[in-house]
Parts: structure tokens; sequence; C-alpha cells
């Protein structure tokens, strides 16, 4: 899930880098038309993705069903960070997003402290810019979370970061650089659950396999690991509750411009956000980013033909 967390490499990316303004965006996906010229008159839906795998299979995902359901729809993948897709929709060359709810509310509200999924379903209606709309959020979800494995659960009794900060001074915990700043990261478990940890490890890798690699040759006892990565499942990891919410909710949630979504497309999007679980999210990217190596293409399609979508 904040957008949002956009990830360092997902979410979270807020550098300038991807800030890059949407004039230098190029029209893949858009049947050699400039990505900048407007959807609108078309005919066509065009759905946008940010820069990483699991956003691309959600785009996938969205057109395969609008196509099913017979409506023109094409996909712009990989357009860049949010600052990036959201321009793109904003001045109307990509007509939908898949998004994060936590990470939009605080693109768009820089000082919500909104951490439920409700209260940030409540902060969207009144932050989201005229001309744009957010749909029906989705119940799959991928957000931060504090993972342990196992044996690191038993030794310390863990099931909740309210256990972890009665422990955090004997641990090292592992996640990326920025961490150390966010809001939601170090400074969030001091405050939230009195957790210092006794040593940080920063790895660059968005919670992927070097982190995952730390996490079980205990070369750290604790890491920040997205939780649709399908390696919790995969080595029995365990994710720590979150009870005071210090890691706000990322439902998936379809952001559109609402004069080029009508309202039969609407419904099929929100039948689709519908259908989509964490679990669904968990197996998608395993299928495109593990062992098989199907594309997002496929695996959006093989999803949807199995939801009957």
């Amino acid at each position: 899930m904040t957008m949002p967390h956009a990830k360092p490499s997902r979410r979270r990316v807020l550098g300038l880098a991807a800030a890059a303004s949407v004039l230098t965006m190029t029209g893949c996906g858009l049947s050699g038309e400039n990505a900048l010229g407007p959807a609108k008159g078309r005919g066509t839906i065009v759905v946008g993705s940010a820069d990483f795998v699991e956003s691309q299979i959600i785009a996938e995902i969205y057109a395969a069903a609008l196509n099913h359901a017979g409506h023109r729809a094409e996909t712009n993948p990989a357009i860049g960070a949010r600052e990036a897709y959201i321009g793109a929709v904003t001045q109307g060359s990509v007509s939908l997003v898949p998004d994060y709810s936590g990470n939009l509310l605080q693109y768009f509200d820089k000082k919500s402290t909104a951490s439920t999924a409700e209260d940030i379903m409540a902060g969207l209606k009144t932050a989201v810019p005229q001309g744009l709309e957010v749909l029906q959020p989705s119940p799959a979800e991928d957000k931060d979370a504090l993972v342990v494995t196992r044996d690191v659960a038993a030794k310390y009794g863990l099931s909740s970061l309210v256990d972890l900060g009665k422990v955090c001074s004997n641990i090292t915990l592992a996640g990326p650089p920025e961490f150390q700043e966010r809001s939601y990261g170090l400074p969030g478990l001091k405050d939230k659950y009195g957790c210092v940890p006794g040593k940080f490890s920063p790895i660059n890798d968005s919670g992927g396999p070097l982190t995952v690699k730390a996490l079980l040759d205990d070369q750290v006892q604790v890491a920040d690991i997205f939780t649709t990565t399908p390696a919790i499942e995969k080595n029995d990891l365990v994710v720590l509750e979150d009870p005071k919410n210090n890691f706000v909710a990322q439902q998936v949630i379809p952001l559109i411009r609402g004069d080029q979504v009508p309202q039969t497309a609407r419904d099929v999007i929100n039948k689709v956000s519908r259908s989509l679980t964490t679990e669904d999210l968990i197996g998608l990217n395993d299928r495109v980013s593990g062992d098989e190596k199907a594309s997002t293409v496929q695996a959006a399609k093989d999803w949807t033909e199995k939801k009957g979508l």
C-alpha cells in the first residue's frame, strides 16, 4: 500500500527524479500517440500506473475488465512516481490510475493525521481536487509492516508492536534509509510504542530480497517489509500487529479524471475493487516477480477470467 506510501522504489518516492515534469513522459501504451494528447474525445479510457510491478498489474486488470465489459481501454504503464501519474490524470492524458488510500490522502493533504481506513476515505472526499475523483476502495491493501521470524517472535514473545516496544533496545531493525526520518518510521515507533531499536540497519531495496535475507540470517531481528511481499508467506514470517495504527491504511483505490470515465465504466472498476483481495495481490506479485516470470498482462488476464470479470 504510503502511496502511498510511494515506496522508495514504489509509492513513497517523492524525489526530484520522480517529480520530472509530465512534459517529459512518452506515450508507451498509447498506440504511438503523444502521451500528453488528451484521452478525452478518443473514446478510449487510458489506464496509467506507477513504476512498480504491483501497480502495473492492477492497471492491466482494470483495462482487461473494461475491455471485457465493452469499453475501449488501453494502458500507459510505468509512468513514474505519484507526481507524474497524478499529473497525467490531472491534465487528461490518463483517465484512471490505481493508487493507495493513505498515501493518496497524504499527497493531497500533507497535514492529514488520518490513519484508519474510514478516516482516510472521509478525508479523501474533501482533499481530492476538483475534476478528479476516487472510486470505491478495495479490501486489498499493501502497507508497511514490521516483520520477524518465528524464532525471534518466540524468543521475545512478539505478536504486536506493543510487545516490540518492551524489547526494542535488544534488537536490530532493518528498513529503507528514509525509515529513519518518516513519521511512520523510527519517530512513529518511538512516539507510539516507545520503541527505540538498539541499532538501525539501512537496506535500500524496499523490503526486498536483501532485507528478507538479512532477517532470515538473523543479521537483523525486525524488518520493514510490505504486506503483499510473497516472501512473508513463503518464509512463514510473522507480521507484528499495529494496534495504534502507526502504519496508516493503504487500500488499493482507483483515482479517475471524472469527465473521462462514464458511470458504466466506474461500475466495472468498482466491481474489480470489490473482488480484489490482499491475498490476490500477493499471488499476482509472485507470478510476475517470482520464478514463473509471468507478464503483467497475462497475470491480469488470468485473474479477471478467474473472477468472472
